[in-house]
């Protein structure tokens, strides 16, 4: 009689050999009709062709994609959606160089302002104050021509 253990493994790997065929059963169904003819009628048969009185378009061509076309139009789906966040990334850097540039051209130019305010400053303080005729060359004024004091 089988373990517990024996029986828990077997169970478990028809479920996993369960959810496999599922998701990959027609590109593995393709495969094996592929490598053993015998086993042809495995192979997903294409879609009957039927034809409408006014639209000559069959039912195959409207019929959904393979796994492999639905994966590659996914994988152009989002080539499309990276290449426009690409775009976009490119465009946002653009900005901010042209801001950084102007940021750079606005402080040379404060900066060449500050330093000419500088010289200008300096050229003042090395300068020599205005000379002042000495104290002792003014003639003081005779008292008559002092004005009145009131007592």
């Amino acid at each position: 009689m089988p373990s517990f253990k024996s029986f828990l493994i077997t169970f478990c790997s028809g479920i996993a050999a369960i959810l496999a065929w599922h998701s990959y059963g027609d590109a593995a169904k393709q495969i094996i009709a592929g490598s053993y003819p015998q086993l042809g009628w495995l192979a997903p048969r294409a879609a009957p062709i039927a034809y409408c009185a006014h639209d000559t378009i069959g039912l195959a061509a409207q019929a959904a994609a393979s796994p492999d076309e639905q994966r590659l139009n996914a994988i152009s789906l989002d080539l499309d959606a990276m290449r426009q966040n690409v775009d976009r990334i490119a465009v946002t850097q653009e900005q901010i160089t042209r801001n950084v540039e102007k940021l750079t051209a606005g402080q040379e130019r404060m900066t060449r302002e500050i330093s000419r305010l500088q010289a200008i400053e300096q050229h003042k303080n090395s300068e020599p104050p205005p000379r002042s005729a000495p104290a002792s060359a003014r003639k003081p004024l005779p008292r008559s021509a002092q004005a009145p004091t009131a007592r």
